[in-house]
């Protein structure tokens, strides 16, 4: 095959190839054209509720006992009585005995203090009989020497005042050890000092206890308290908290308190009773002592949930939910806790457009923000879907007809 001719067969396929392209494309249909549709975010959204009433405060603690004592015996002895309650976890009331000390020797004792106050008692009259016939005898005598020496001038010991005074002093001492021993003898009977549960003990029959030798500890039944830790701005909102003062009856901002038993949650009614006068060091944090009265009555159910095994009372050492009724503010807001952004802002939409507003913070729960700020009622506000807004910026919600 000659040169030309190859050239011409290679020219021939090429055309061949360039109009068969062209038909296939000529053929091929046309692309469907669709709307992009805008770049416009859509975002979740929740609503600005204008607030009324108290303002809850929101805290947690442990309750503690309202007042705790250790026994401990102020005589010793062998141990001859128990009662049968005084174990741990057991209930007492105000005077009941707990358990009695061998109270032989201090019977002896009262014995021999009354006896040694009958014979001081003898003594003083003796003295007193003998001191009136000495002034009787003195007199007569200084009217037949009529020298008319004046009481000053005289010996007492003429008159015999030292001893009726040592007889007097003598009686004094007697009454003060028969007092003495009766106190000893009372003592042997030891008594709870309040309504109160028992924590612990350590007293069994026959056992021999010392003075000032711990035997048990009580707490006190008639009232819990609830130490809760609150920033400033929260304590801030707990009505008269600086005027009121512990064990003087003033009670403050009524308390909610809920403890979990179970599956079910009870609540209990309290009331502020006083704040510590220093921050914690470590916390920067203001302790508040919620008082909780009768906490060993049975708690109301707070969810409608009942504990298959009845309602408990209201432990020590439990950890407990606090909501404390705060003030009573105007003009504040109540928003998603979601919507609040760092900086103390929330992003409010309005016709569909972003505008960002500076907020004051109040109170936090767990679902909800208490703010002040240009809100507006039933507005809403970015809670999701966006991580950064500008002012004026466009945005979707769940709300709007039209992408």
């Amino acid at each position: 095959m000659s040169r030309i001719s190859s050239i011409l067969i290679s020219v021939a396929i090429v055309v061949f190839s360039v109009g068969l392209a062209v038909l296939l494309v000529s053929l091929a249909p046309e692309p469907t054209q669709t709307e992009q549709p805008p770049q416009i975010p859509f975002v979740q959204t929740g609503r600005v509720m204008a607030g009324s009433g108290p303002i809850p405060i929101f805290g947690a603690g442990t309750v503690r006992p309202g007042a705790e004592v250790d026994i401990v015996p102020q005589e010793g002895g062998r141990v001859v009585w128990v009662d049968p309650g005084f174990k741990s976890g057991g209930r007492v009331t105000a005077g009941q005995p707990m358990f009695r000390i061998e109270d032989v020797h201090y019977q002896f004792r009262v014995q021999e203090a009354e006896a040694n106050l009958a014979a001081s008692r003898v003594a003083l009259l003796r003295e007193q009989e003998q001191a009136s016939i000495a002034r009787s005898q003195y007199d007569l005598y200084a009217r037949e020497q009529r020298e008319g020496a004046s009481s000053s001038e005289t010996n007492p010991l003429t008159l015999r005042e030292p001893q009726l005074n040592a007889a007097r002093a003598a009686l004094s001492r007697d009454e003060a050890r028969l007092a003495d021993a009766r106190l000893a003898l009372s003592r042997t009977r030891i008594t709870a000092p309040f309504n109160g549960l028992v924590r612990e003990e350590s007293v069994d029959l026959g056992r021999i206890v010392s003075p000032g030798q711990p035997v048990g500890r009580l707490f006190a039944a008639d009232a819990v308290e609830v130490v809760v830790p609150l920033p400033d701005g929260a304590a801030a909102l707990i009505p008269d908290l600086w005027r009121l003062k512990a064990g003087d009856g003033d009670r403050g901002a009524a308390v909610r308190v809920v403890a979990r038993h179970g599956d079910a949650q009870y609540e209990w009614e309290g009331y502020v009773d006083r704040a510590e006068a220093a921050l914690d060091e470590q916390s920067r944090t203001i302790d508040v002592i919620v008082c909780v009265p009768d906490p060993f009555s049975t708690g109301v159910p707070a969810n409608g949930n009942v504990s298959p095994g009845g309602h408990p009372p209201l432990l020590v050492g439990k950890f407990v939910l606090v909501e404390i009724e705060g003030l009573a503010l105007e003009g504040y807001f109540r928003v998603p806790r979601a919507s609040l952004r760092p900086g103390n802002e929330v992003w409010m939409v309005k016709g569909g457009v972003v505008n960002i507003v500076p907020v004051r913070v109040l109170q936090r729960s767990d679902d909800e923000a208490y703010v002040t700020g240009s809100l507006e009622h039933g507005l809403a506000v970015i809670t999701g879907g966006i991580h950064f807004a500008t002012e004026g910026m466009s945005v979707q919600t769940e709300t709007d007809e039209s992408p």
